[in-house]
C-alpha cells in the first residue's frame, strides 16, 4: 500500500464525494459540503486542503491554515480525518508530515493542533511526528 498526499487544486465530484464520506467520521455536527462550499475553502488564502490517496482513492484529508500575526507566521492543522476502513496504515502520518513541510516552506515558526483526549491514536501519532503536548487552555466562543 502506498499513500500519496497532494494539495487539492480542483473541486471535482470525487472530492465532494470524499468529503461527504469523511466529514461524518470526523464530526457528527458537520454539515455536508457541496462543490461551492469546498471551492470557497480551497480559494481562501490561508487554507490548504490536503488529500491522501491510496490506490487512487481519497482516504483522508487535512486542512492546513497558515497566517501571519505580529509575532511571526503561524500554522494550524485542523480537520484531520482518515477513512475508518483505512486507519492504522500511515495515512494520518503522511498527511501530517506533508503539512509540516508546507508550513516550514511558508516560514511558519510553529504548527499547532488540538485533538480530543478520546482520540488516543491521534495523540500518539502527533507525538510520534514530533508534536509536544502543551499545558494550555483552549477556549471556544460560539458565534452562532
Amino acid at each position: 500500500m502506498s499513500v500519496h498526499v497532494e494539495v487539492m487544486t480542483e473541486v471535482t465530484s470525487e472530492v465532494v464525494e470524499a468529503f461527504g464520506r469523511l466529514l461524518p467520521q470526523l464530526s457528527s455536527s458537520a454539515r455536508p459540503l457541496d462543490a461551492d462550499a469546498l471551492s470557497v475553502i480551497a480559494a481562501a488564502p490561508a487554507s490548504t486542503l490536503l488529500l491522501a490517496r491510496v490506490d487512487g482513492a481519497i482516504m483522508g484529508t487535512l486542512t492546513l491554515a497558515i497566517f501571519p500575526i505580529p509575532t511571526g507566521v503561524r500554522a494550524w492543522i485542523e480537520d484531520v480525518v482518515v477513512d475508518e476502513a483505512a486507519r492504522g496504515q500511515g495515512i494520518g502520518e503522511a498527511l501530517t508530515v506533508v503539512a509540516l513541510g508546507l508550513a516550514r516552506q511558508a516560514g511558519a515558526r510553529t504548527v499547532d493542533l488540538t485533538t480530543r483526549p478520546s482520540r488516543e491514536a491521534a495523540g500518539r501519532l502527533y507525538e510520534r511526528v514530533g508534536f509536544e503536548r502543551r499545558d494550555s487552555r483552549v477556549y471556544r466562543y460560539n458565534v452562532t
